[in-house]
């Protein structure tokens, strides 16, 4: 079991009792802002990648290689998740090596305007040696010449840019090719966190971000404090644990209204894991936006 999976499952652990508390709590909250909807076309960190508000998540539970998405819905069946979100609208896919879900991927792109879609990956590479070896890997699985988003996944470490900086240098030399357009991290812990935001390289970070603090690096004011931080540095901010891992499920309406009014937040991402759900995402999000 990779060592991302564990700690957020060592860390749920720690602090499910009292988050699991706070959802029977949970009010309504005076957050009504601009009315936001999951299609909207919004452009992301300093290289201004234009993609839709919402990703298509594919790694709930995602872990040794497969998800929920893909465990429930095999190649084709995830393939025609992502196309139905594509059709609606929603034309940004999330994926990563550790979710097993390039193929797939690739699989719904078969058909699709590639310009039209903005794919986001993450790499457990350190070397450079390992980053380019995925690289390649990446583009042959995912079926395209070029990645939008390309993410270090699970920074856990405070010093992760010492323990990466080989993969660093070869996704900025990537970049500055047209194989990857922007770049930046997943963190997966405060200090990972905090550093992600004191580090120039990272453009786009991917944050643990809902309003009761399940399977987030701390509680949401001390996160946010951070967010801002990187917002007023100018990087793209994806929110992602929307619905706190699957914990705020009957509580969305809430937990979508609470993360649409915090305007550090670009975009997010979601891993609806059949049709109903990603509609009924897509249906809550313009309300949930404005409701006050």
């Amino acid at each position: 079991m990779p060592l991302c999976h564990t700690t957020q499952r060592r860390n749920f652990l720690k602090t499910g009792a009292a988050a699991i508390a706070s959802l029977n709590a949970f009010p309504y909250a005076a957050y009504a802002g601009t009315k936001k909807s999951a299609t909207d076309r919004v452009t992301l960190g300093p290289r201004k990648i234009e993609l839709s508000r919402m990703a298509m998540g594919s790694g709930t539970n995602g872990v040794g290689g497969s998800s929920n998405q893909t465990r429930k819905l095999g190649l084709k069946g995830t393939a025609e998740l992502f196309r139905a979100g594509f059709d609606q609208g929603v034309t940004f896919f999330d994926s990563a090596d550790q979710y097993g879900t390039h193929p797939h991927v690739k699989e719904a792109l078969k058909g699709l305007p590639r310009e039209k879609v903005t794919l986001l990956t993450k790499t457990h590479a350190s070397t450079e040696k390992e980053m380019r070896a995925d690289l390649d890997r990446f583009r042959k699985e995912l079926g395209t010449d070029y990645l939008d988003i390309l993410l270090l996944h699970c920074m856990l470490d405070k010093d992760w840019p010492e323990r990466k900086k080989g993969a660093m240098a070869v996704i900025s030399e990537a970049r500055e090719k047209g194989i990857v357009r922007t770049h930046g991290t997943s963190c997966h812990t405060l200090d990972a966190l905090k550093t992600a935001a004191a580090t120039d390289w990272v453009e786009v970070d991917l944050v643990r971000f809902n309003p009761v603090g399940t399977a987030m690096d701390a509680d949401p004011q001390t996160v946010l404090g951070v967010m801002k931080q990187m917002k007023a540095k100018g990087k793209g901010l994806i929110g992602m644990k929307v619905l706190g891992a699957g914990k705020l499920r009957n509580k969305a309406d809430e937990a979508l209204q609470f993360h649409l009014a915090h305007n550090e937040i670009d975009c997010f991402t979601i891993g609806a894991e059949n049709r109903a759900e990603l509609e009924d995402l897509i249906q809550k999000i313009p309300a949930a936006s404005v409701r006050g």
